[in-house]
C-alpha cells in the first residue's frame, strides 16, 4: 500500500517529508546555502545600520565588503562541518532548527574575533557580530520555512481525494494530517480534526482545524461535507467506535479506523493502513498477550498433534503452532477438505501426500491407539467436537460419541503415548450446562481432569465463548442474511453472548499448555456479555441495507445469558490477570454408560434435568 507520506516502502525512495522531491538534490542544498550567505549580508548590513544609528556616512564600505565575506566562508565551513548542507535533515524541521542555531552562534563568534582581530583594518565594531546574530537566526529560518511553505502547498492531495475528517488530535492524528498533506497521491484530504479536549479547542495541525468535539460530529459534517472519518486512535474502544457509529448512522459516510498497534509496528505496516470497521472493532476483542518464552519452551522442538485440524479454531491453531516451531506438527481430522485448506494455508500446497496431514475419526479408538503409537506426540490440542447446540438437541447420541466418548479415545491414546502436555478445548456453555453440548463438553472436562491425575501430567481444558468468523458463528449467518436482503434472524431482544476473535481463541489455548496446571479449567476474560441484538443492528447498518430483524425465541437448551464459571467454580487469577483458573472434579471414564443415558428416557429431558446418573446414584456432571 503506498503510504501518504508519499514513499513506498518497496522502492525504498528515502524521501522525506518536508524534503524537496528532485532529481538534483544537491542543487537544492546549494541553493539553501546561497540564501544563507544573503541572509548573513543583510543581517551584517542592518546591525551596522542599527550600530552607527542610520548614520552612513561613518561605515566604512570595505571594511564592510571584507566582514561579509568573511561572514558568507564561516557560514560554509561550519555548515559543512555540521552536515546543514550535506541533507541530514529536512528543511523546516524542528531537527534543522537546532542545527540552524547552533551554526549561526558558531558564526557569530568567529565574526567576533574578526572583528577584535583585525578591527584597525576593516574598522568594524565588535559588537557587529553579536547584533546580527538574531536577524541571520531570523533570515536563515525565514527561508527554509517560506520553502517549506511553497513545497507543502505544491504536494496537496489532488482534487480527487476524499475529504476526510480525523477522529482524534493527538500524535496519530497529528502524524495522519501531516502525511495526507504532504502526498498529492493521497486519496484523503483532511478537511477537519475532531477531538474531545477543550485544550484543542483552537488547534491546527498542518493547517487543519480541530472544528469541535465527538458530540459536535453531526454539525461539522454538515460544515465539512466529509465522505470519510478516521478514527485516529490505535487499539480504539469498542464503546468508541459504537459511539462514532451511531452518530454518522444516514450520514453516508465511510468510518475507517487504524491497526492495532502491534501491527503498525510491524514491519510493511504503516499509518496509511485504514480498514473499515469491522464486527470486531464494535465488539471490542482484544488478542490477550502470549509470554512467548514460556509457549516456545513446551512446543519449539516438540512434536505436537492437533485434533480437528480442519475446523475454524483447529487450522488457526496449527497457523500459530507453526510460528513457534515445533520438531513435527501433525495435523489430525477426518474431513479430508478441512486438511488440505490447513495445509494449503501452512504451506502453499495441498498435496496430502506428507505425514504432516492425517485422516480419522476420533470416535475410532483403535486407529486413535495405532496413530499415536506411531507418530508418538508430545503435544496434545484437542479441537475436534460437535457444537452446535439446537442440533446436538435433535441428535443427542452423536454428542456422546464424538463430544465425549470420542475426547475419551484421544486422552487414552494420549496417555498410552506418554503425551505430557494436552490441551481439550471447551466451551462457555459447559459452565451450569443446560443443554446437550454443553453437558457433553462438560463431562469431556472432568475426564480430562481424571487423566491429568491418573497420568500426573499437565492435561488441561480451556474455556471460551462465541468465536467470531468460526464456521457456522452467528455472525457469519448474520452476514449471509443481510446479503440475500433478510431476515436477520434473532432468538429473543434481550439475549447476550461473550465474543472472542479466532486468533484470540487459539492464543488462549496455546497459553493454555504452558500455565495451567493439571486437571484445572483456564477461561478467558470476555469483558461484558454483548447484545445480540446490537450486534445485528449494527452489521445492517454498516451494511446500508434496509433489512428487517425476525424474534425466533429461545430455541431447546439455549440460555438467555452465559456464563463464563459455573455457581460451585473458583475464579483465581494466579498467573494471568485475563485468565481465570478453576479446578475440575474427575471422572473416570469407565463409569460412563450410554446404556444407562438410553435407559432413562430422552437425552435433551435428561439434559434438563441436570445429566444422567451411575446405578450407584452420583451425578456425571
Amino acid at each position: 500500500m503506498r503510504r501518504t507520506d508519499g514513499t513506498s516502502e518497496a522502492r525504498g525512495t528515502g524521501t522525506e517529508p518536508g524534503r524537496p522531491r528532485t532529481d538534483k538534490p544537491a542543487l537544492w542544498l546549494w541553493s539553501q546555502y546561497l540564501l544563507d550567505a544573503a541572509a548573513w549580508v543583510v543581517a551584517i548590513l542592518l546591525a551596522l545600520v542599527l550600530r552607527y544609528e542610520l548614520i552612513v556616512n561613518d561605515i566604512n564600505a570595505e571594511g564592510v565588503v571584507v566582514f561579509c565575506a568573511a561572514a558568507v566562508v564561516a557560514q560554509l565551513f561550519v555548515g559543512l562541518s555540521f552536515a546543514l548542507y550535506r541533507g541530514r535533515y529536512s528543511f523546516g524541521s524542528f531537527h534543522e532548527a537546532k542545527l540552524l542555531v547552533i551554526v549561526t552562534v558558531i558564526v557569530s563568534v568567529l565574526l567576533v574575533l574578526i572583528s577584535v582581530a583585525f578591527f584597525t583594518v576593516i574598522e568594524i565594531p565588535r559588537s557587529i557580530g553579536i547584533i546580527a546574530f538574531p536577524f541571520a537566526c531570523i533570515f536563515l529560518a525565514s527561508t527554509r520555512y517560506l520553502k517549506r511553505m511553497y513545497v507543502e502547498s505544491k504536494a496537496r492531495p489532488g482534487e480527487n481525494a476524499q475529504r476526510t475528517l480525523i477522529y482524534g488530535a493527538g500524535f496519530l492524528g497529528n502524524s495522519l494530517v501531516s502525511r495526507m498533506m504532504q502526498d498529492p497521491e493521497s486519496p484523503y484530504f483532511p478537511v477537519g480534526l475532531i477531538d474531545d479536549d477543550p485544550a484543542k479547542k483552537h488547534l491546527r495541525l498542518a493547517t487543519v482545524p480541530v472544528l469541535g468535539r465527538l458530540e459536535d460530529l453531526p454539525e461539522v459534517v454538515a460544515r465539512t461535507r466529509p465522505s470519510v472519518l478516521v478514527i485516529a486512535f490505535s487499539d480504539v474502544e469498542a464503546a468508541t467506535v459504537r459511539r462514532v457509529s451511531d452518530l454518522v448512522a444516514g450520514l453516508n459516510i465511510k468510518v475507517l479506523v487504524l491497526p492495532p498497534l502491534r501491527e503498525m509496528l510491524d514491519a510493511g505496516s504503516g499509518l496509511s493502513d485504514f480498514r473499515e470497521v469491522a464486527v470486531e472493532d464494535l465488539i471490542g476483542r482484544r488478542p490477550v498477550d502470549i509470554h512467548a518464552d514460556e509457549v516456545s519452551g513446551y512446543i519449539t522442538g516438540r512434536r505436537v498433534l492437533v485434533t480437528g485440524a480442519g475446523g475454524s479454531i483447529g487450522s488457526e491453531l496449527c497457523r500459530q503452532l507453526a510460528g513457534f516451531h515445533p520438531a513435527e506438527l501433525i495435523m489430525l481430522d477426518r474431513d479430508e477438505t478441512g486438511l488440505q485448506t490447513t495445509q494449503i494455508s501452512l504451506t502453499g500446497r495441498g498435496l496430502l501426500t506428507g505425514r504432516d496431514t492425517v485422516l480419522a475419526d476420533i470416535r475410532d479408538a483403535d486407529t486413535l491407539l495405532n496413530i499415536f503409537e506411531d507418530r508418538r506426540p508430545e503435544v496434545v490440542f484437542h479441537a475436534a467436537a460437535l457444537k452446535h447446540v439446537s442440533l446436538l438437541e435433535q441428535y443427542p447420541e452423536e454428542a456422546w460419541k464424538t463430544n465425549v466418548q470420542g475426547t475419551v479415545n484421544v486422552l487414552r491414546a494420549a496417555a498410552a503415548a506418554g503425551v505430557t502436555n494436552f490441551v481439550n478445548i471447551s466451551t462457555d456453555k459447559a459452565a451450569d450446562p443446560t443443554s446437550v453440548l454443553g453437558h457433553s463438553k462438560r463431562v469431556a472436562e472432568k475426564v480430562t481432569a481424571w487423566h491429568a491425575a491418573s497420568t500426573g501430567q499437565k492435561y488441561v481444558s480451556v474455556r471460551f465463548g462465541n468465536v467470531i468468523g468460526s464456521r457456522g458463528s452467528m455472525l457469519p449467518l448474520f452476514t449471509e442474511q443481510i446479503r440475500s436482503g433478510g431476515p436477520v434472524t434473532v432468538t429473543d431482544p434481550e439475549v447476550t453472548r461473550f465474543f472472542m476473535t479466532i486468533p484470540e481463541a487459539c492464543q488462549l489455548v496455546v497459553q493454555a499448555g504452558a500455565i495451567g496446571r493439571g486437571g484445572e479449567v483456564l477461561i478467558l476474560d470476555m469483558g461484558e456479555p454483548v447484545k445480540i441484538l446490537d450486534v445485528a443492528q449494527r452489521m445492517i447498518a454498516m451494511s446500508g441495507k434496509e433489512v428487517p430483524i425476525v424474534f425466533t425465541g429461545l430455541r431447546p437448551g439455549e440460555k438467555l445469558h452465559e456464563d463464563l464459571v459455573g455457581v460451585d467454580e473458583n475464579d483465581s487469577r494466579p498467573l494471568h490477570p485475563k485468565i481465570s483458573h478453576t479446578p475440575v472434579a474427575p471422572l473416570d471414564p469407565a463409569r460412563l454408560d450410554l446404556q444407562e443415558w438410553k435407559n432413562r428416557g430422552s437425552f435433551t429431558a435428561v439434559a434438563q434435568a441436570g445429566f444422567p446418573k451411575t446405578p450407584q446414584g452420583r451425578a456425571l456432571s
